[in-house]
């Protein structure tokens, strides 16, 4: 399998070149040359398999020429072993027609868990193979800071840089990046917004003398092995609903897009799924996109769900470039429009390519409490606001009997006010996360500034060999 530029114009890499590399060198995300598929059977076997075997069976075509099977399971075995559920990603029932797909079980209680816990160890395996030492610079709303912070800390030949909004996540977001002692590990928080965050990033990334002197690497979702490892729990929550003999239907809250883009990336590979809908909050530039194809960025509302207060989605490039015929040219000239002006307007016809599968919501802050509050008082769950917004989406669509999963993307613990707020109980933290609150933090405050950044990460990392 190799993967090419959705950009057009960088060269190919296999599945390690495009995991080491991050964002290809033309500015773009590396995609696969084409789309794997599984047959009927082969999805209707993974009927009582566990999360690591459906794993090997989805993510093998991806990493073929890269990992032997044996390497593939041996790596998904150590990274989903310290989850805290033996089913990885469980689902559970809210009514005859709505589940969660709880994605929270892993250390620091997100669903980028599933993904960074696999990502930092394909980092190391590759690393073995040769002298490099990887750069990894990223930015994050909230969870992917954390979950990437725990799966490289303390790995060797990896430094990691993890930039951060001051005063926009979670207290026990922060803290679960800032607590990290190790000496690879380096936090950052501009005086900025995570769009402010990831700007800085793409810009390191593209600067060719900076990006010359160190091997720079990405864990934020434009690393396309974040989102393969993402499409397996599609794969697991379906077939345990019926599939491939009966269509479901998943509502995402998203910001970024990479976790809807996964549910696209196994539609396309055979899972029958009915809809995906993109969740979004009051930060609606996906809804505006999907709607009457109006992408175009404003000013980030501060919410109760930060990890979605994002106004440049930076994955829904991978869906444009699909829904262009793969016209990498065309969809660099579509990109470097928006770049300069920060507004675009999709085509019609590649809007109405995506409406057979995807559909939108815009969730406000009382309907994100209304579902909070359903789902404590009709269902007995607690769930944190992020997956309020999913569900919230979920119940206001008509699909018939279709059942509707809606991915649980976080621990209701990590935004306990505001979960307190909308239901009256207070989240108790799991026991796994220790004295969270009696460690010591460590972080530098930078100007939200390439130059900035650009000083800091290059006075503290390794050069390239």
């Amino acid at each position: 399998m190799d993967y090419i530029s959705t950009r057009g114009s960088a060269p190919a890499l296999d599945f390690e070149g495009a995991t080491l590399a991050g964002l290809a060198k033309d500015g773009g995300l590396y995609v696969p040359r084409s789309w794997p598929t599984l047959s009927r059977d082969e999805i209707a076997g993974l009927a009582g398999k566990s999360y690591v075997e459906t794993a090997v069976t989805v993510m093998r075509p991806f990493v073929a020429g890269s990992l032997s099977d044996a390497e593939l399971r041996e790596l998904c075995t150590q990274a989903y072993g310290n989850f805290s559920h033996d089913a990885v990603t469980p689902l559970v029932q809210l009514d005859h027609q709505h589940w969660m797909l709880e994605l929270f079980h892993g250390p620091t209680l997100a669903f980028k868990d599933v993904a960074l816990q696999l990502l930092g160890l394909l980092f190391e395996k590759f690393l073995s193979r040769s002298d490099k030492h990887l750069t990894i610079v990223g930015a994050t709303s909230g969870d992917t800071g954390s979950a990437a912070i725990d799966g490289v800390a303390g790995r060797e030949k990896i430094d990691i840089f993890m930039l951060h909004p001051l005063g926009r996540v979670s207290d026990v977001q922060r803290r679960q990046m800032t607590t990290v002692l190790a000496p690879n590990v380096y936090n950052i928080a501009i005086e900025g917004s995570f769009d402010d965050a990831q700007a800085i990033v793409k810009s390191l990334f593209n600067d060719r003398d900076f990006n010359g002197r160190f091997t720079l690497s990405a864990v934020n979702s434009i690393n396309w092995a974040r989102l393969m490892a993402q499409v397996v729990y599609y794969f697991y929550a379906a077939v345990r609903l019926g599939a491939p003999e009966r269509k479901v239907a998943f509502s995402v809250p998203t910001g970024n897009f990479g976790d809807v883009f996964a549910g696209y990336v196994a539609e396309r590979m055979g899972l029958p799924i009915e809809r995906l809908i993109v969740a979004t909050n009051v930060n609606d530039i996906l809804h505006r996109a999907l709607t009457n194809g109006d992408y175009s960025t404003g000013t980030v509302t501060a919410t109760a769900t930060p990890s979605m207060d994002i106004q440049a989605s930076s994955n829904f490039e991978r869906l444009l470039f699909d829904l262009s015929g793969r016209d990498g040219a065309a969809l660099a000239g579509m990109m470097a429009g928006f770049e300069s002006t920060k507004a675009m307007t999709i085509p019609a016809d590649m809007l109405a390519a995506s409406r057979p599968l995807i559909s939108s919501a815009r969730i406000d802050p009382d309907g994100m409490a209304l579902a909070m509050r359903w789902a404590y008082e009709r269902a007995a769950q607690v769930i944190d606001p992020h997956s309020a917004i999913g569900l919230a989406a979920a119940r206001e669509a008509d699909l018939g009997e279709t059942p509707i999963i809606t991915l649980a993307t976080a621990h209701a613990a990590k935004f306990r006010d505001a979960v307190e707020r909308a239901t009256g109980a207070r989240p108790a933290m799991p026991a796994r996360l220790g004295n969270l609150f009696e460690r010591e933090e460590r972080y530098d405050t930078l100007p939200a500034t390439k130059e900035a950044i650009a000083a800091y990460v290059a006075e503290r990392a390794t050069p390239a060999a």
